[in-house]
């Protein structure tokens, strides 16, 4: 009787097979991890946070199967001065990797990372755990739980160069579990960047810890695997005159949930993050984000926007929480669709809880089809009507991508948005 019960508790089944490391310095965060997950289950519809969106692929047992495809598109940041660290299938791969050697900044792999007073301790699971209240993330629990690889970062200069994390896929049912660490010493400043097409099934997490004047810029791709089923968890915690941006593009999956969880405790820091998502078909894209103001005088931006087609669907759900003593607060939050047919849906839930008297929050959510006047005017002038669209289309996206303080790498975003835009002409 206890066997059939095991066999039908979704958490016992998710982690058969999973290692749950019982030594080492980050022991004991998994094993409070493991310890909520149990305590909170896997997701499910019927939790207020994900009623848009089914968590069944990436919480069933075995993942998923997806074609591993031939791409003969460049990969993004390719003309890029950068450090790349590649991961195939979740693993490793030190030959395609560069060394990790660079000036004021060391990198380990999770995997090999030995000392007992390891710095990631009082990061590793840290940030994810204060992320669960007042929300549950459970595969972000989960993920702290069985983490197999990852890299872990610390800052203590200014790099001069980017960090490259890439994703690759070369099994048709690859299930992927990393946990990236990121520590910035006061005064420090790192870019990473993210892209590849990833496993047939992915569960990230990336904990930033910011400390007083730092700064983090990061720019993440999620595309050329069409199959692809992914969970990602940012986690961030910003000290005194800190800054975060993240900035992330996202044009292909099955079904993609990214979760960011900011966390501004220090006064006068910024935080920005924005993401730029096009869908065609068979496409559900989530964007969950909460945004916690705990500090004097700090500002925060939520933009996203979402352009959908054949019946793809985006959700948002974005939170500004400001707490008592959060004075001077200047929080801005904006998610817009456009629905370039009738048959996609864009769900938002946008939200603020405020606290304090003396901020200045604003939210707005909006979804509607290509402006018939805009179009008119290009195609009076000469447009074909498939360029205009996509004129219009690359215009509508151009707040999130304008969030990319660099020139070289906005507009390598936006070549890439073309690009799709092309090849999905009707």
């Amino acid at each position: 009787m206890a066997e059939a019960a095991l066999k039908t508790d979704p958490v016992a089944a998710i982690l058969e097979g999973r290692e749950v490391l019982a030594t080492g310095w980050s022991a004991a965060a998994r094993s409070d991890a493991l310890a909520r997950l149990q305590a909170s289950g896997l997701p499910e519809r019927r939790d207020e946070y994900w009623k848009f969106t089914r968590p069944d692929t990436l919480t069933q047992a075995q993942a998923p199967q997806a074609a591993v495809m031939a791409d003969d598109e460049a990969p993004l940041f390719d003309e890029m001065d950068r450090l790349q660290i590649v991961f195939v299938d979740g693993v490793f791969d030190a030959e395609a990797s560069d060394d990790l050697a660079l000036e004021g900044i060391s990198i380990e792999r999770l995997a090999t990372a030995n000392s007992d007073l390891h710095w990631a301790r009082d990061v590793y699971g840290v940030l994810e755990k204060r992320g669960q209240d007042p929300v549950s993330r459970p595969l972000a629990a989960l993920n702290t739980a069985t983490a197999t690889d990852g890299i872990l970062i610390h800052v203590t200069g200014k790099p001069s160069k980017p960090v490259n994390l890439i994703y690759n896929h070369k099994s048709d049912s690859s299930d992927a579990t990393l946990h990236h660490c990121i520590k910035l010493d006061a005064g420090a400043e790192l870019t990473v960047l993210e892209n590849g097409p990833a496993a047939a099934r992915l569960n990230k997490v990336m904990e930033v810890e910011i400390a007083d004047g730092a700064s983090f810029n990061h720019i993440r791709a999620q595309g050329r695997n069409h199959e692809r089923r992914a969970a990602t968890h940012l986690f961030a915690r910003l000290g005194t005159e800190s800054e975060f941006k993240s900035f992330t593009l996202t044009m292909n999956g099955v079904l993609t949930r990214n979760e960011a969880v900011i966390e501004l405790t220090g006064d006068d820091a910024k935080a920005h993050i924005a993401g730029a998502c096009v869908g065609d078909g068979d496409f559900h894209h989530d964007d969950t984000v909460f945004i916690t103001h705990d500090a004097v005088n700090c500002e925060s931006r939520q933009v996203f926007k979402k352009v959908l087609r054949n019946g793809a669907i985006g959700v948002f759900q974005g939170k500004i929480l400001v707490k008592a003593g959060a004075q001077k607060t200047d929080g801005y939050q904006i998610s817009q669709s456009l629905l370039l047919d009738g048959d996609s849906q864009f769900l938002a839930k946008p939200e603020l809880e405020i606290y304090a008297d003396d901020v200045a929050c604003s939210h707005g959510s909006t979804s509607g089809a290509i402006d018939e006047d805009a179009l008119f005017y290009l195609r009076s002038r000469g447009v074909p009507h498939a360029d205009a669209t996509d004129m219009l289309t690359l215009s509508f996206l151009a707040e999130a991508v304008e969030e990319i303080e660099a020139n070289d790498l906005r507009e390598e975003i936006l070549d890439r948005l073309t690009g799709w835009l092309g090849r999905r002409r009707g």
